[in-house]
């Protein structure tokens, strides 16, 4: 396969196809239309389409529209509200206890980090609609690809082969959006390559849905690149199993079955993909993150570009995010020196996981606590105050050689959306929870590992330190501003009700109570009155 790389970095496939794909959709609606009003014959005289077909795909993750990073191809939805990395940092961690947005008049904002949410909420219908995005994009390509289309293209066999391949991974994407409207919404319009055109979808609950994903990833299974195998950053077989693993940690929450053996089977998949940890703990959110001792531990990232792929996706805006009102810190994290100027901070819960004395060096505590004549206040009383709450500085736009990202707003750090990390852990996790055919020896192994690479003393572990509780902290601090943690107090019965409380969980300076109807987030408005198939989540 040929591609066109910049410092070992992003295809200019990835950006020049997106736009050559949704510039021909426009605003995008997610009911399937005719493929005339999509892409004309014209586009598939040459064979290389195909490839560039995909990467519209694939770019859809990264990429919001076409008139740069402020442009959105989604009609009602401006690129803060609707690029997918960062709809989800904000549904899966700031609606949780590790991060606070200083910007409370930004969309939507607001009502996330204090959990008072409806379904007018800008951000909750921007991941609705941008990962059905993927979804019809996904669609259309399978529909570009059949046996009749190559046929009557005469289509080469050299060509038919890659989209074998190609057809796997747009269909994993799909799925991977399928899991994340389960995991989000509980349903979801459901809609695939042999869906009837222009018909309004059939709504899918959470129980439809996980049967889908995973006979999808099942099935597709044989035609994905081995583990580690492909051309970065597309996704291979073992993302298919990471996927798999996470719903069947998580399976007793979305169809009230446990499937703790089989998280094991696929974290175990993982495991003998050939991955292993970065050398640094760092190196996972630098830069250089696709070329460093990261590229390793990554499974899958979404990509950032400070040349080709300009956003403001997860990691511009936690690394400008980062920059503290105080501190001024922005250098050091290959920004403006002022940043966003204390636009993120860290709510207390999560300052506490690192109070310990062996958390002092640890690596993954970045905690900032003010400067030698500011010291800040670890507790925000006044959401406002940027100068109240600890800053942290995991996320750089610096290399790990000592450079700088080529922009200083847009980074090139990706936002790793899974891990080796995680694996680990899921792996101790599901044995916990009476999985079966898990090593005890490995279980200690893994996670003495991940102590050792964060420089932790305490890297002496034995099976009985390993219990749930120590696993859901340890997530925390491994895992933090990644996108996991409602999933995981939601799995841990700590999300909602009183058991554990945050700050301004539930709009209440030292938190309160939530429903349970909050774990799942209500179907937007907007797309209720598009699909009448959609029914409203209850409690909204």
């Amino acid at each position: 396969m040929k591609n066109i790389v910049k410092n070992n970095k992003v295809t200019v496939l990835l950006l020049s196809l997106f736009v050559a794909f949704v510039s021909c959709t426009g605003d995008l609606d997610i009911t399937p239309q005719d493929d005339q009003n999509l892409l004309g014959e014209e586009f598939f005289k040459d064979e290389a389409s195909y490839e560039r077909l995909l990467a519209g795909v694939y770019g859809n993750l990264s990429l919001t529209g076409v008139d740069g990073p402020g442009s959105s191809n989604i009609g009602g939805l401006d690129a803060g509200t609707s690029q997918f990395g960062r709809v989800l940092l904000y549904l899966q961690t700031l609606s949780a206890d590790q991060m606070i947005w200083s910007y409370e008049n930004d969309p939507g904002t607001r009502e996330l980090q204090r959990n008072i949410w409806n379904a007018s909420n800008p951000i909750i219908l921007g991941m609705f609609d941008r990962t059905h995005a993927t979804i019809a994009f996904a669609n259309n390509f399978l529909r570009e690809t059949t046996v009749e289309k190559l046929d009557a293209r005469n289509v080469s066999a050299a060509t038919r082969t890659d989209i074998v391949r190609f057809r796997a991974e747009a269909r994993l994407l799909r799925a991977l959006s399928y899991y994340y409207m389960m995991d989000l919404f509980g349903q979801a319009n459901f809609i695939t390559e042999d869906s009837p055109l222009n018909t309004k979808p059939e709504a899918y609950n959470r129980t439809q849905l996980f049967t889908f994903i995973e006979s999808e990833l099942n099935a597709i299974e044989g035609d994905l690149a081995d583990p580690m195998m492909n051309v970065h950053p597309r996704v291979d077989k073992g993302v298919a199993y990471m996927i798999l693993a996470k719903m069947y940690l998580n399976a007793e929450v979305y169809i009230g079955q446990a499937m703790y053996t089989e998280a094991l089977d696929n974290c175990k998949k993982v495991i003998a993909g050939g991955y292993s940890l970065a050398t640094d703990y760092l190196h996972n959110f630098m830069a250089d993150n696709d070329s460093n001792s990261a590229k390793n531990e990554i499974l899958f990232g979404l990509i950032s570009d400070g040349t080709y792929v300009h956003n403001y996706g997860p990691t511009t805006v936690m690394i400008n995010g980062e920059v503290g009102s105080i501190e001024q810190n922005g250098v050091s994290l290959g920004v403006g020196a002022g940043g966003w100027g204390g636009a993120l901070r860290v709510r207390e819960q999560f300052a506490e996981l690192f109070d310990a004395s062996i958390f002092a060096n640890d690596a993954r505590n970045t905690l900032i606590k003010g400067t030698s004549g500011q010291p800040r206040d670890r507790r925000i009383t006044d959401i406002s105050d940027r100068d109240q709450g600890f800053i942290i500085a995991k996320y750089s736009n610096r290399t790990s050689t000592g450079g700088n990202g080529v922009d200083q707003t847009f980074v090139d750090t990706d936002f790793p959306l899974f891990r080796l990390a995680d694996v680990y852990l899921m792996y101790v996790e599901a044995h916990l929870r009476g999985g079966t055919g898990a090593n005890p020896t490995d279980a200690v192994a893994y996670m003495n590992a991940l102590r050792t690479r964060a420089n932790n003393p305490q890297n002496n572990l034995t099976l009985g330190d390993l219990t749930l509780d120590w696993i859901l902290d340890e997530r925390s601090r491994e895992l933090h501003w990644e996108g996991h943690r409602r999933q995981d107090l939601i799995r841990f019965g700590k999300y909602t009700g009183g058991s554990y409380n945050w700050a301004w969980k539930g709009n209440g300076t030292n938190g309160i109570s939530l429903p349970a109807t909050m774990k799942l987030y209500p179907i937007p408005a907007a797309a209720l009155a598009s699909n009448p198939n959609l029914t409203q989540n209850p409690g909204y």
